[in-house]
Formats: C-alpha cells, structure tokens, sequence
C-alpha cells in the first residue's frame, strides 16, 4: 500500500476543505481537525482535549459522558447498600391434569421463575469503560442496563455525538461555523480483542453503525498504528529516516506497523496487533499487590461431621468478581459475605485482611481501587517509587518501580514478542529500522521504553502518546487514505 504524504489529486474531489479524526479509545478518546496544514485537537473536556471512554446512565435512563460519567458513578455508588434479586426469566405452569370447560389443562400452579443472574436494585446508575474490548466478542452483543439490554452500538453512540458536537465547538472558534461534522476517519486497531474470526468485521460494523447514529454519515478507517506515523511524518517533513517502526500501545491494543518512505510516498509493509495493554497491566497490580492483603492464600477453619476441619479459605471464589469492577456488586451474597464473617471472627492478623475484603464488598469500593492502581502506574513512570494510598481500605503500600516490573515481567515478553513478530512480517532485521515512533499510554511505561531503546538504540522518539492518531486520522480523512466499510 502506497500512499501520499501530500495534497494532490487524492484531494481534488473531496467535499470539506477540513479532514475529521476520531480516535475512540478503550481508555481514553481524542478528535483533531486538519485544514491542509496545522492540526487542530478537538477540546473534549474543560481542560482537556482527552476524554476517558467512559458512559454513565442512571435509573431514569439520563445519560452522561466522559470525566462526568465516573464523577456521577463514584458518587452514587459508594458507600451504598446493594440490594440483590434474582432476575425473573420467566413462569412455570403445572396442571391438575384434568380438562375444563374451554378443553384446555386447568392449571394448579403458577410460578416465576429465576435465574442465576442478580439485580442490583440499590443501583443508582451504571457505568460502562472499556466496551471497545467487548466489539469483536460475539457473546458481549448486549448488556443489560437495570431492566433493559443496550446494544454495545447505544453505549458507544452518546461519546460520539460528544465529538461531533465539539468539534463543532471547534469549527466556530475557527470562524468556519459552515463546516460539515458529518464527516470523519476513524480509528481501529490493527487486530480487535476477541477469539472471533471475523472479530474485526463485526466490530469495524457496530462502530460504522454507532458514528452512523452519532450522525457521522461519511465514514473512512485507517489502522490506528498508520496514522500515529502519519501524524509524525506530517510534523517533521524534513525527517531523513526511510525505514520506519510505529509502536501504538494502548489501554486494550498494543499495534504496530513497518513503513518506508521515499520523498513525498510511503509504504506499509507489515502490521501486527494484539490484545495487550493497560487494562491488563491493571489487573495485574490488582492480584500482585491486594490479593494478599485482601485474604488469599489465608487459611480457615469449619465444622466437619465429627472433627473440625482446616483448608485453604476459598479466595478463588472471588477473584474473577474482584478483577471485574462492574459487577463486583455480585459479592453482595450471602455465599460469599457470610464465609468472610466467620473469617473475620479469628482472632488474628488475617481477620484484618478479610476485613478489608468485607469493607472492600460492602462499601462498592472496587472502581476506586481500580482508579489507584491506575494511578499508582501513572507514577511509577515518572518516580522510582510510589505510593498505593487507599485510606477506605486502611491500605498504605509502598511499591518501587523494579517491583512492578517484575510484576508485569510476563507482558513485558509479550510486548518484547509482538516486537519481533512485526519485524519478520516485514523481512527486516532490527538494525534495518532507522525509527521508532513510540505513543499511547502504556508506552510511557519506563519498561516499556527500555526494551525499545535496548533494541533499537539511539532510535526511538515518543510522539504524542495520547493524540497521535487522532491527528494522523485527520491528515488521512483530508487526504482521503482511509477505506470505506466493505458492505
């Protein structure tokens, strides 16, 4: 695929004199505007031009996005009493088996009948991150939202129309309140998340039909590792190197691309794409640092038919409900608080680990931890150590930057194979890539940066990790590189 860094015939008949990029992220969104020259970001917050792909709706089925969609979700959720129910899926007849007046079975009994499922009817609203990662899983089409499925397609919709209404915000401040916003390339990763073999096609169709709603009629899409080096290219013109290693690494995604250059052209030679990001490096901390503290590997003791018995208390009962902050709420039965009870009656240091467990249930405290983690990786790739301060919790956790690495050794490897895998699609050897383009959030991790300096030595530049391709999308709508949906 050989295309132009520069306006020209490709440009001729398109409709805007501006190009439109979204970048919607599983973490975090951005939008640029391209006028053939400077790129302009698209303000999605008060302060910022970064928006977390975050959608919060409430019982009234109000809806809010972005920075306000967590605020609202933390607010209303913690501290709350969670009131399960078993979910009605339907009712039971039985008959007397006799035959009445009308010749039809007289019935005896008529009952619900309920499932394994539970509502949660203390829920003020619910909150939905991440549902990029759910868009190549056939089994995820839709999620229920109190008595109602929403398809993934009605989640994604409302952060768009968020875009779209400021990137008109943005055409005004330009004086060009005429402009178009019906118009857009948009982003996706190289390989969706998923084990789906037409992961990519049923997802590249949901997020067509979610832009199609938020009233972007005129779609285009371009690998989102492509468009962070087309952005590069774009921002340094005079760049001398030809052979080029783009490395996007994201919350959900980590993609990469092989590209050369000559003049006014480049070619892509060679992409790659995994399931691999931040949303998993979080999960990560969440078993490495709190599952000891939060009672694994503890042991208790119960009533047997003549002796009492002691085993390993049953914390892998509750791990895969931890890791999952939107349903955590399921903790609230009796099968899991009332073993946490008797735990919690011993008198010693382990009591205070299940304590923190019970707390931890009670108290909806499972987004905010998420949220620290986060931010506890955040620091830890600016300082050598830093601090895991959950005061709810009575959690204070000093954790060095060579401790987290060693936790996150085996993504390293992952990451450090993706590497390779890219380089012998394209037939090169390392010292054949005269630049790394390094951008997206989970490439400021200082791991992360080490393993590409080590590889390609005195190569490698960040560029923009959090509006890259959103800027690269943009130059590619203007420039009319993106690919219309194949019906």
């Amino acid at each position: 695929m050989s295309e132009s860094l520069v306006s020209g015939s490709n440009h001729q008949n398109h409709t805007s004199r501006f190009g439109i990029g979204v970048d919607y992220g599983t973490s975090n969104s951005a939008a640029a505007i391209y006028d053939g020259e400077r790129v302009h970001l698209v303000q999605l917050e008060s302060h910022s031009t970064v928006m977390p792909s975050a959608t919060y709706i409430d019982r009234d089925f109000q809806i809010v996005t972005g920075q306000a969609a967590i605020i609202s979700y933390i607010e209303s959720n913690t501290g709350r009493t969670v009131e399960l129910s078993a979910e009605v899926i339907g009712e039971g007849r039985t008959t007397t088996g006799q035959i009445g007046d009308r010749g039809l079975p007289e019935e005896a009994n008529t009952e619900k009948i309920y499932g394994q499922s539970f509502i949660d009817g203390g829920q003020k609203g619910r909150l939905f991150r991440g549902i990029k990662r759910l868009l190549g899983n056939s089994s995820a089409p839709r999620l229920m939202v109190f008595d109602r499925p929403f398809r993934l397609v009605a989640l994604i919709t409302p952060l768009l129309l968020r875009v779209r209404h400021s990137a008109e915000d943005l055409f005004a401040k330009l004086n060009q309140q005429t402009e178009s916003t019906n118009h857009a390339c948009i982003g996706h990763p190289v390989n969706f998340e998923g084990t789906d073999k037409f992961r990519n096609q049923a997802a590249l169709r949901m997020l067509s039909e979610a832009y199609g709603y938020a009233e972007f009629t005129e779609q285009s899409y371009y690998p989102e590792p492509i468009a962070a080096a087309l952005s590069y290219l774009h921002d340094h013109p005079e760049a001398e190197e030809q052979t080029l290693l783009a490395v996007d690494f994201g919350g959900g995604t980590l993609d990469l691309c092989v590209l050369t250059r000559k003049e006014q052209e480049f070619s892509v030679i060679a992409t790659h794409g995994i399931g691999l990001g931040g949303d998993h490096i979080d999960q990560i901390l969440f078993k490495k640092l709190l599952f000891p503290i939060l009672g694994k590997g503890e042991r208790w003791r119960r009533a047997g038919e003549d002796r009492e018995i002691e085993t390993a208390f049953p914390f892998e009962d509750y791990e895969d409900l931890l890791l999952n902050w939107a349903v955590s709420y399921m903790l609230n039965q009796n099968k899991f608080t009332t073993p946490l009870m008797k735990r919690m009656a011993y008198d010693d240091e382990g009591a205070i680990k299940f304590r923190r467990l019970y707390d931890l249930i009670k108290n909806n405290y499972s987004y905010l931890v998420c949220q620290c983690l986060k931010d506890l990786k955040a620091t830890l790739s600016s300082e050598e150590t830093a601090l895991l301060d959950i005061p709810e919790l009575d959690i204070e956790i000093e954790v060095s930057r060579d401790q987290f690495e060693g936790f996150i050794q085996e993504l390293l490897n992952k990451f450090q194979q993706a590497i390779t895998d890219v380089l012998n699609k394209a037939g090169l050897k390392p010292h054949e890539i005269q630049l790394v383009i390094r951008t997206g959030g989970s490439s400021l991790i200082p791991a992360v940066k080490r393993i590409l300096d080590e590889q390609f030595a005195g190569k490698v530049i960040e560029h923009d990790p959090f509006s890259s391709v959103a800027a690269g999308l943009a130059i590619a709508e203007y420039r009319k590189l993106g690919q219309k949906l194949k019906a």
